[in-house]
């Protein structure tokens, strides 16, 4: 069980105001202070520090946290151990493109054992992240940027990235150049999600931005840009196993561009869930980022 005063601490750690970490914990302000202060003596360092009147971590506070975190995660899956209950439990979350169109093969496998649950979160990057952090669940598999200070990754797949328009669109299995492409209405994702992340990091490498677009269409949901884009509403850039996914789509890509992404299995650093990752992917397909596939 861990330590009542790690629990204030990372409540803390969330909201970084001693006020609201004592409405949230049910204490008294003056106790949540004595509590960080026992932990800084306990590990003999300063965890919170005040700057322009802001509080802020410290760097050991920084560690102490990803560590904490990581023993939150442990602590639960040593519950459900002691627990011994007959159907294991597994919590995944996923971004839109791996839910939806990538991950069905594998959940059928795990799922054919009764023992098996599964609770599956299909959310944007940014939301995902956020849920790992809060222990709601035990890993996540994302094809977005993420710090890599705080969460460890395996490398599941490397996927291409390319454009996609109706099959009549003059890019149809064109290279085209960045002038034709601005000239172009752009159908992509929201603020948080990975897919426009690396939308957003790719123009930037031209010095340009979704706003130099002739027109851009902003909507969360796949099935509906690619609804739009079949309709000749717009271009949209997308995985290729999302783009292969309609036969009345066509693929181009940007001139001298070949962009390839990485689908990586991201859980909270020092945490070590690979059993668990294991347990829904199997051993063989999984390797480091960087390592051969």
């Amino acid at each position: 069980m861990l330590d009542h005063r790690i629990d204030t601490f990372l409540t803390l750690c969330d909201c970084m105001n001693y006020r609201r970490t004592a409405e949230l914990c049910h204490l008294s302000q003056p106790a949540v202070t004595q509590q960080i202060q026992y932990l800084e003596r306990l590990y003999g360092c300063r965890l919170f520090t005040y700057e322009n009147h802001k509080l802020v971590k410290t760097e050991d506070g920084v560690l102490l946290e990803r560590y904490a975190r990581a023993a939150r995660a442990h602590d639960n899956t040593l519950r459900e151990k002691l627990a011994d209950k007959k159907v294991r439990v597994l919590r995944v979350g996923a971004t839109k493109t791996i839910g939806d169109y990538f991950l069905e093969d594998y959940i059928c496998r795990f799922l054919k054992s009764e023992e098996n649950a599964l609770t599956l979160i299909v959310d944007n990057t940014e939301h995902l992240l956020r849920s790992l952090v809060e222990n709601e669940l035990d890993f996540a598999v994302i094809e977005g940027f993420f710090d890599k200070d705080s969460f460890d990754s395996i490398l599941l797949r490397r996927e291409p990235f390319v454009g996609i328009c109706r099959r009549d669109h003059p890019f149809a299995g064109r290279e085209v150049t960045m002038d034709e492409l601005l000239q172009e209405t752009i159908i992509h994702r929201e603020a948080g999600s990975g897919t426009r992340a690396i939308l957003e990091q790719e123009l930037s490498g031209y010095n340009e931005s979704l706003k130099r677009f002739q027109r851009h269409i902003c909507i969360s949901s796949f099935k509906l840009i690619l609804d739009l884009v079949r309709k000749g509403f717009g271009i949209s850039f997308v995985y290729d196993i999302l783009a292969d996914s309609d036969p009345e789509l066509a693929k181009f890509t940007i001139r001298g561009e070949s962009v390839v992404r990485e689908f990586n299995i991201v859980y909270l650093k020092y945490a070590d869930m690979r059993d668990k990752v294991a347990s829904l992917f199997g051993r063989a397909p999984l390797s480091r980022p960087g390592s051969p596939r």
